[in-house]
């Protein structure tokens, strides 16, 4: 026998007007809280004075803090780098209400410096492109601009010496990190893989999609060039020809993406390096990176890390450049977990300064804060 009456198959229909009146008040309510906050964003300018420079009302250690929050509170369905993003520029929008962030980076537009500037920043900041490294550490400790971000090293390339190398040259002060995950992508206006005579890309990005290349344009002629937005440029009105950078600088330039994430290592990320002109206080979670220059003898390098060991200070990374001063004389760059007001980094710090010739503190900086990515799990 047959029921005349609704059937249920146990499911509730979904009312859409109502969800999307409750969707409205939610817009109104968030609206409303962003302004508030824009508000509180002022009281605290007003509080440092109006003679005070953006740079000195941007706090990186603080605004860490908060992005740390975001990422403990979020239980999803948003990704923790999508939240991240988010507030980023909820922050940027409300810090540039009467003056905007200026910040220098290593250009052209469309490079992935460029996009580690809005990772960090937001994108309610000045920012502008410089040819060269160099040239923004002068900007920087020039008080042109109110910060800088350079590349400093990439998980498969390693690291970007003349970054390195400018610190024994300059004065600024390393502000922040950024990490980046770096996809790289294919853009042509070729309709088929058969059709590309030329691939174009910083010597870099081909060396990061050498497998991918090989195994699918092993006919292309390679050429690298100054970066991959110069890349794209060249290749926006070569039919024939195909450029290997990310998707801003396909947006930018207006190329089609062919083939998405062919870098050769799917986890291929670069750090950046944020350039300022002061030490930070602490933000709870810290990296400190020292520049040490050791005495001559025997045993001298183990003499600069040896202390970091005895305090129970985590080491991560230790490069070694030449001073330039005289032959075989070199500098070691350290990076390691903590701030200077640490304890026990305070009192390896103090070890290390009776046994070198020269350490310079060149930044306590907050470490990057990076959530899960869409699809990931914990």
């Amino acid at each position: 026998m047959t029921s005349c009456g609704n059937s249920n198959d146990g499911t509730d229909k979904v009312d859409l007007g109502e969800v999307r009146q409750k969707i409205d008040q939610l817009d109104e309510r968030i609206q409303a809280l962003i302004a508030e906050r824009a508000g509180l964003a002022q009281t605290v300018r007003s509080a440092k004075g109006e003679a005070a420079t953006p740079a000195e009302y941007y706090r990186p250690d603080r605004e860490a803090q908060v992005l740390r929050r975001v990422i403990e509170r979020n239980t999803g369905p948003l990704a923790d780098s999508v939240m991240l993003r988010l507030f980023r520029e909820i922050m940027s929008a409300c810090l540039a209400q009467q003056e905007p962030l200026r910040v220098a980076y290593l250009g052209p537009e469309g490079t992935f410096t460029q996009q580690a500037v809005f990772t960090q920043f937001g994108h309610s900041v000045s920012a502008s492109s410089e040819t060269g490294i160099d040239e923004v550490f002068r900007r920087v400790q020039g008080g042109e601009v109110d910060f800088g971000v350079v590349p400093v090293e990439n998980s498969s390339q390693g690291i970007v010496t003349h970054t390195l190398d400018m610190f024994m040259h300059s004065d600024v002060r390393i502000a922040a990190e950024v990490e980046l995950r770096i996809h790289q992508h294919l853009l042509t206006g070729a309709r088929s893989l058969d059709d590309i005579e030329r691939v174009y890309a910083h010597q870099q990005s081909l060396s990061q999609c050498r497998m991918w290349l090989a195994g699918h344009l092993e006919h292309a002629e390679l050429i690298a060039v100054s970066s991959n937005a110069e890349a794209a440029r060249r290749v926006r009105h070569a039919p024939d020809a195909a450029a290997i950078a990310g998707r801003n600088a396909a947006e930018i330039y207006g190329i089609p993406v062919l083939f998405a994430n062919i870098e050769d290592h799917a986890d291929n990320t670069t750090r950046f390096l944020v350039l300022g002109r002061e030490l930070l206080p602490p933000s709870g979670e810290d990296k400190t990176t020292l520049m040490v220059a050791g005495l001559d003898g025997p045993g001298a390098l183990f003499g600069l890390i040896e202390p970091l060991s005895k305090h129970g200070v985590n080491m991560t990374r230790i490069e070694s450049r030449p001073s330039r001063e005289r032959r075989w004389d070199y500098v070691f760059f350290i990076d390691m977990e903590g701030h200077v007001d640490d304890p026990g980094l305070k009192e390896a710090l103090a070890e290390i300064e009776s046994r070198a010739a020269q350490v310079r503190i060149l930044g306590c900086y907050p470490r990057a804060v990076v959530g899960r990515l869409p699809g990931e799990q914990e």
